[in-house]
């Protein structure tokens, strides 16, 4: 079992013990850490707590609550929610900070606590050093009776994001309508299930529900990755639909099925929205280091500067607001749309997505087509507690003194026609490989030396 704590939050498996597990405890002691920093920060506190369809989900957010309660901060409850809504919602009710209630991709026996501050944005790295600091001591000053903060419940914060999507000069809702789309929707029984047919009934799109019942009862894997959507597929061509969307538990991932059953590809899923806002306006766009090299070939397209940022979607905001980017994001189907708000979205993905090919008239498989086509390789590779991970990529760095390596998130090694990144994940125990390439046998033989430099590290630990 296992417990993650770390600058952008709390992150574990339901149950066991005391600081190896998420359990009741370390739940109260980093909302308890949470909340005193806010009142450092901030004369008087109210924080929006939402949450995804996980089973623990009401455990974890009452316990949050009745925390921040003791502290005498006001709540304002969401209830079932995504994390973008979330995110939204600590802005238009002009809050000091957020909490979101969801482990994201990982599977229904995880948790987590996601922090935002008062832009509804992700707290900081220096912001989060300051609150680990507050959890290490855990020296928290409860107020007395006529000090309890209280709780007030909000319905209309999904209705109020939707609303705010709609709105946006960069959505095509006539033309939206006018192709009268039919869709599939996967919402991985959690949150997204509510709100992604809502904002696609609003759209005039015909909507096919499967696993839109939020009881957090995961039909499969919930990353949305093609080997986990072949249901998704079958019901896209079963039903003759225009395409087939599926999003993660908290909704700010986002892939495409096509109309024939086929994946459309998570990576691919940015760089059709940033076609679509780059035909309208030039700027410079964002995605990580571990995004397909298609979004760069399109910012060339459009002469355009492409800036890549380290993994996480606190950097990519960061960069994104450093170079004034229009849009960017992660290519794991994560879209940030800055003329909404500073956050991975999928309910504006869909939105952009939709508009896109209601402009273009267009099929979705003929879409695909117009980008450059890459192989991408994704692997996890276990962390033993006793390796050095960060001396393993260290030696994969000095293994390829031929190639380009960034070092500013783990190990990039960029070749003329291929790329592979290595980095410890942030979520889970693991290190994550990527590698990318125009074919398959490309990178093969690339990622068999990282594989015999990984073995042959592991064997001498």
């Amino acid at each position: 079992m296992t417990l993650i704590a770390s600058v952008s939050g709390i992150r574990g498996t339901i149950g066991g013990e005391i600081n190896n597990n998420l359990t009741p405890i370390n739940v109260v002691a980093f909302a308890a850490a949470y909340g005193s920093w806010l009142k450092i920060k901030h004369r008087s506190v109210t924080v929006v707590v939402g949450r995804d369809a996980r089973i623990s989900g009401p455990m974890v957010q009452s316990l949050v609550q009745m925390t921040l309660v003791g502290l005498g901060i006001d709540v304002i409850d969401i209830g079932l929610s995504t994390t973008p809504t979330v995110e939204m919602e600590v802005v238009r009710k002009q809050a000091q900070g957020g909490i979101v209630i969801t482990a994201s991709h990982n599977p229904k026996h995880w948790n987590a606590l996601k922090l935002l501050n008062n832009k509804g944005e992700f707290i900081n790295v220096d912001e989060g050093v300051q609150l680990m600091q507050y959890v290490k001591e855990q020296s928290f000053d409860f107020v007395g009776v006529d000090g309890l903060g209280k709780i007030s419940i909000v319905s209309d914060a999904i209705s109020a994001h939707i609303d705010s999507i709609i709105s946006l000069p960069q959505v095509n809702v006539s033309a939206i309508k006018s192709a009268g789309f039919s869709v599939v929707v996967d919402g991985v029984n959690s949150s997204g299930g509510i709100a992604v047919p809502l904002l696609l009934e609003q759209l005039g799109v015909k909507v096919h529900k499967i696993y839109c019942t939020p009881n957090g009862e995961f039909p499969h894997n919930p990353e949305p990755l093609e080997e986990h959507l072949s249901d998704l597929s079958n019901e896209v061509t079963a039903q003759r639909a225009d395409l087939g969307i599926a999003v993660d538990p908290d909704v700010d991932r986002l892939v495409f099925i096509d109309e024939n059953g086929l994946f459309f590809g998570e990576e691919y899923t940015l760089v059709a929205c940033a076609d679509y806002i780059l035909k309208a306006e030039k700027g410079p766009i964002v995605s990580n280091l571990s995004s397909s090299r298609a979004l760069a070939d399109l910012a060339n397209d459009y002469n355009v500067n492409y800036h890549a940022s380290a993994i996480g979607e606190l950097h990519v905001v960061s960069k994104m607001k450093e170079v004034k980017a229009l849009i960017g994001g992660e290519g794991n189907g994560g879209v940030i749309l800055p003329a909404l708000h500073y956050g991975r979205d999928a309910l504006v993905g869909i939105a952009l997505f939709l508009s896109h090919i209601a402009n273009e008239n267009i099929r979705v498989s003929k879409l695909k087509e117009r980008y450059t086509s890459y192989v991408m390789y994704k692997k996890k590779i276990d962390l033993s507690s006793s390796w050095n991970a960060d001396a393993l990529l260290d030696t994969i760095a000095t293994s390829f003194e031929d190639a380009r390596v960034t070092t500013i998130d783990g190990v990039k090694i960029d070749f003329d026609d291929s790329w592979i990144h290595l980095r410890k994940s942030n979520t889970e125990p693991i290190i994550r490989l990527y590698a990318e390439a125009k074919s398959q046998d490309k990178i093969k033989a690339k990622i068999e030396k990282i594989e015999a430099i990984i073995a042959e590290f592991v064997a001498s630990v």
